[in-house]
């Protein structure tokens, strides 16, 4: 016979914890694309979080939605950079490096679907980012009048793509050397 009273069901918090469930989910799926890549199961990054598929799915209807929500979060923190006094282009691209290194599988994500409109967004806030810093360092001598903002842009997909393309063990030697090669194709010309 079983004396042990009946459990309790958790209380239904609603609506109070709609933004901390959000953010937990964001903070999960970064942990489970990280380790399982694109197709790890979205049913792992709700347990991870704490919460329900219902509320994730409330919050993030597919994929695509929940890998822009956390890229939102990473071009917040670059945005941050380009605002900053001492924000160079590079504190910029070791910071993009930073987020590669961690967000292989969202940028794989992000790039399966580049004409829809949540994508295109990001792509318009990272060039306006660029630009304050492209601006930035020209004003202060460090980069080329050769250099356009779409040169930058580019750069950094393309060092976010070589970053997500290689195997883990070799990842941190292949984001220095584009670095470097990135930091010599941008220099200001010596006359």
């Amino acid at each position: 016979m079983n004396t042990a009273p009946p459990e309790t069901p958790k209380a239904n918090r609603g609506r109070s914890v709609a933004a901390e469930n959000r953010r937990a989910l964001i903070a999960a799926a970064r942990v489970i694309f990280c380790d399982g890549g694109y197709g790890a199961p979205l049913s792992s990054v709700a347990k991870m979080a704490g919460v329900g598929q219902g509320s994730l799915y409330r919050h993030f209807p597919d994929r695509l939605s929940l890998a822009v929500a956390v890229f939102e979060e990473n071009i917040g923190d670059l945005e941050a950079i380009a605002e900053s006094g001492d924000g160079t282009l590079d504190r910029l691209l070791d910071a993009i490096v930073a987020q590669a290194l961690v967000s292989t599988a969202m940028i794989d994500m992000i790039q399966a679907a580049p004409d829809d409109p949540r994508v295109l967004n990001l792509e318009r806030r990272v060039e306006v980012l660029v630009s304050r810093i492209v601006q930035r360092e020209r004003e202060a001598g460090r980069l080329g009048d050769h250099v356009e903002v779409a040169d930058v842009v580019l750069s950094i997909s393309m060092i976010a793509g070589a970053v997500a393309r290689t195997p883990a063990d070799r990842r941190t030697g292949v984001a220095r050397r584009a670095r470097a090669l990135v930091r010599a194709a941008f220099v200001r010309e010596q006359n």
